[in-house]
């Protein structure tokens, strides 16, 4: 009977950590898929290369001025691409988080849930207004550095709430929105590389350490 008491009772290393888990699901997001960011980055890349082929396909390199390329040409369908693509992006990332949430017996829409999203898109929100107020003006070259930037802005803003690997991905693009800022004809270029190859980065490197 003694050595059954002695089984049942609990280290206090394995008190400690539940009671720091159970600490994070109340105060963090945890609910972050990696495979939202590895989607995310292709849909980008995609969307990447579908704009390229608008605006240079088949006369110019890539590093040619935008503002010479494309000149007066039509936004819309630059804008709706950008839009779809946001669509797309926010409804996996919902829908993949919901799915992790279920499977790790958590709930989804949380205080913690809550403080995420709204430190993540009040700076984005912000961010998007603003580029199309660019755009509605032509200046589609200062739009590029102006998304990096402000979503950066609203990642290490919310990294605060969920996972720390986030505020590595809004460093990053961070730095691309100055760079971009300083090399305007490489905008489309310095976007694929940032919602895109960062985005794979970050979702391969939250997939394999959390969710596999």
């Amino acid at each position: 009977m003694f050595f059954k008491v002695l089984l049942k009772m609990r280290k206090p290393e394995q008190e400690l950590a539940d009671i720091k888990s159970m600490m994070e699901q109340s105060t963090r997001f945890l609910s972050l898929s990696g495979l939202s960011g590895i989607l995310i980055g292709t849909y980008a890349l995609i969307s990447s290369a579908i704009a390229y082929y608008w605006i240079y396909y088949p006369d110019y390199p890539i590093g040619e001025s935008l503002s010479e390329v494309y000149g007066n040409g039509n936004l819309t369908p630059l804008m709706y691409l950008g839009l779809g693509v946001l669509g797309i992006s926010i409804a996996t990332s919902w829908w993949l988080s919901r799915q992790k949430s279920k499977r790790n017996s958590h709930q989804l829409w949380t205080a913690a849930s809550r403080r995420f999203l709204q430190a993540l898109f009040v700076p984005v929100l912000a961010g998007g207004l603003f580029c199309l107020a660019l755009i509605h003006q032509g200046m589609l070259t200062q739009a590029f550095p102006a998304m990096l930037l402000f979503y950066g802005a609203g990642l290490l803003h919310a990294s605060s709430f969920t996972l720390d690997n986030l505020k590595f991905l809004g460093y990053g693009q961070i730095i691309l929105g100055v760079l971009n800022a300083f090399l305007p004809d490489w905008g489309l270029l310095l976007w694929a590389l940032g919602f895109g190859v960062f985005h794979l980065l970050y979702g391969l490197l939250v997939y394999f350490k959390y969710d596999s």
